[in-house]
């Protein structure tokens, strides 16, 4: 982030169309279930096209968008180097071998979906997205530890959702007024 502004700086380099095509196709393809802590992995540790802050926020922004998060980000990032082009090709490889493998899984799970064993393997793979959504959110959450404004807005946000269940635009339209106002009043003094 530029010091002086607080905006992210204008990316150094362009990033082509097919590179941004080839890495989300290989984040869908990997990422089974929970592609987002793919996307983290993909764009700030291998690639470093943005670095972990510039992540965050983009994150941030794409979660209070409508449609999927993923899906946001990408569309975020191939704008962000390729313009309307880069946007497409990135939601392009996010989405095509997915939407291949899902109508392929689709015929088989019709076929032999009632088996015990398919069934079971099913679950396996939601306990292990479970879990790489967890250590994804567990791991943004900890460059946060020594921040006095946002460890409470976690804590709420994380007792609305799981114990009180708040709907997710019920939550948006509390917590985020109430964090954004909070960052405003700390930038004030």
């Amino acid at each position: 982030m530029s010091a002086e502004t607080g905006a992210s700086p204008i990316p150094k380099r362009r990033v082509g169309n097919l590179d941004l095509f080839l890495a989300f196709s290989g984040i869908s393809i990997m990422g089974f279930g929970g592609v987002l802590p793919w996307v983290r992995w993909m764009i700030v540790e291998r690639k470093g096209w943005l670095d972990e802050d510039e992540f965050v926020n983009a994150l941030s922004l794409c979660q209070i968008l409508p449609g999927g998060n993923v899906m946001n980000i990408a569309v975020y990032i191939g704008a962000r180097f390729g313009g309307l082009a880069g946007a497409i090709s990135a939601f392009a490889g996010l989405l095509l071998a997915p939407c291949l493998i899902v109508l392929g899984l689709g015929g088989l799970y019709q076929a032999f979906g009632h088996l015990p064993a398919v069934q079971g393997m099913f679950r396996g793979a939601a306990a292990c997205a479970a879990g790489l959504i967890l250590g994804m959110g567990l791991r943004m959450a900890w460059r946060y530890r020594g921040d006095a404004r946002a460890l409470p807005v976690i804590a709420v946000t994380i007792l609305a959702m799981v114990w009180l269940r708040v709907p997710l635009l019920l939550l948006l339209a509390t917590i985020l007024p109430a964090s954004l106002a909070l960052a405003w009043s700390a930038r004030s003094r």
